[in-house]
């Protein structure tokens, strides 16, 4: 299929782009990587007006780590991000979870910021975002604001950034010292959109668990953060028994979709089952 027709922008400015999403708003979309927009365009999932193309835009394909932050700007590919030294030492749940993440030519041309404003419920990204405590830095030709990974995902492909707004930065925080990391995922072959994922961080305090945080992708309509599952590890010491029992309150209150792929029960046995090796892995890495 073909896209319908849209008036095509290329600005050479970040001002410049600010300024035509103030101009169009909801009828404009922004083209990045175009690896989700582009798609869904060409079987008219979207109508745009106006498509902005931002890939002329200076600056914005940073990976670094400054000041004890991970910045990862709105044009930095998915390659770049998996290969990134700065990712390895700032964030292990993300290094561990980005192998996962799509095939090699859609590495190539996609971006983490445009994954996490598709937010797709099955992605790996936002759950990492999720997990991490990342901060979205917005841009609107009216200033620029913050919103928290908790804030920022708001239901199945839809995120609080206004129509006006551009997703310039992600910025996660450093993980502390020691902290390990696990992630697991069934799909139906490496590099396609989960059925499940579950991603987990522990660290150890005097032989126990502290700092827990388990997220899972492809459970409801976007990341979803298992605090029940978090609450039962906390302060237990790290084997099998307490990462089943973790695993089993990882469940709680989950009702998944049930599609061709999986039904509800299987998705909940899955969430118990990566629960569990993501939590083994991340204990059996903390330092």
């Amino acid at each position: 299929m073909k896209p319908p027709p849209f008036d095509y922008h290329c600005p050479e400015t970040l001002d410049e782009a600010l300024a035509l999403l103030a101009e169009h708003g909801e009828g404009a979309k922004v083209l990045a990587g175009g690896q989700s927009l582009v798609p869904m365009l060409n079987l008219r999932a979207l109508h745009p007006a106006v498509l902005i193309d931002i890939n002329r835009l200076p600056g914005l394909d940073r990976v670094s780590l400054e000041e004890g932050r991970l910045r990862i700007g709105a044009l930095a590919r998915h390659r770049a991000v998996l290969e990134s030294a700065a990712v390895r030492a700032a964030s292990p749940l993300m290094a561990e979870a980005y192998p996962y993440v799509s095939h090699g030519p859609i590495r190539n041309r996609g971006t983490l910021c445009g994954n996490l404003c598709h937010n797709d419920p099955a992605s790996e990204m936002p759950a990492v975002a999720l997990a991490s405590d990342a901060e979205m830095v917005l841009r609107s030709a009216s200033g620029t604001r913050s919103v928290g990974a908790g804030d920022f995902f708001t239901g199945m492909l839809s995120t609080a950034a206004r129509a006006d707004e551009l997703l310039v930065e992600v910025r996660v925080p450093q993980a502390p010292a020691g902290q390990g990391a696990g992630f697991h995922e069934v799909s139906p072959r490496k590099g396609d959109f989960a059925y499940v994922a579950v991603g987990a961080t522990v660290a150890l305090k005097g032989g126990t668990c502290s700092g827990v945080r388990i997220v899972c992708a492809g459970v409801g309509d976007g990341p979803h953060r298992a605090r029940a599952a978090e609450e039962a590890l906390e302060g237990a010491a790290p084997g099998d028994d307490a990462f089943r029992q973790a695993a089993e309150a990882a469940t709680e209150g989950l009702d998944p979709a049930e599609d061709f792929h999986a039904d509800a029960a299987y998705r909940r046995d899955l969430v118990r089952s990566l629960t569990r090796r993501a939590l083994a892995d991340a204990a059996s890495r903390c330092h």
